[in-house]
């Protein structure tokens, strides 16, 4: 594994090679991933703004008139028992409540991006939200895809809140088989 600096934003790269699924496209002619001969790039996608300013930013210098990759956004949908960590009286009762948040979010960050892409003249753009994990969602789809390239934004935690919390773009760096760029937001400077 090796590790370029562009900017702020590292790229890790191998050598190793749904719930449901939006597809925006002017033609609105389906079109499967890949077929073109364009490389797949995967952007993942959650609700925070880091991962919507890494997917910006992976437009700003991707995708121009004649872009060169496929897109393909994953949101990795959460399930509600893991959304709610307990188990026990009433847990039964909260989890469709839970469930339905969780739809809504899904639902609320697949049309965010969707318009993000409109804004930026990328069209052909496909948005897949997967129940499960992030970390095993995006290096599932990157395999499922042949994805050349997986882009995930940084939160920029500390380590010890890393440490606990778990980090999903270091998790892909390793387990991905493909380049990995990690989109990390400038600090504001005071």
């Amino acid at each position: 594994m090796y590790t370029t600096r562009l900017g702020n934003h590292f790229c890790y790269a191998k050598r190793r090679r749904v719930i449901s699924s939006l597809y925006s496209s002017k033609n609105s002619a389906f079109c499967v991933i890949g077929m073109e001969g364009k490389p797949v790039m995967v952007v993942g996608l959650d609700d925070s703004e880091h991962s919507f300013y890494a997917l910006e930013w992976t437009l700003e210098h991707f995708f121009g008139p004649s872009p060169t990759f496929k897109l393909l956004i994953v949101h990795a949908k959460p399930t509600a028992t893991s959304a709610v960590g307990l188990a026990g009286p009433g847990a039964a009762d909260v989890l469709p409540y839970v469930e339905a948040d969780l739809r809504k979010i899904s639902s609320r960050v697949a049309e965010k991006a969707k318009k993000i892409c409109s804004a930026k003249s990328v069209n052909d753009v496909v948005v897949e939200v997967v129940e499960g994990d992030a970390r095993s969602v995006l290096c599932d789809a990157v395999e499922k895809h042949h994805a050349s390239m997986l882009v995930v934004g940084s939160h920029g935690y500390g380590v010890l809140k890393r440490t606990v919390l778990g980090s999903v773009s270091d998790y892909c760096a390793h387990h991905a088989h493909c380049s990995v760029m990690i989109v990390k937001r400038p600090k504001v400077k005071a």
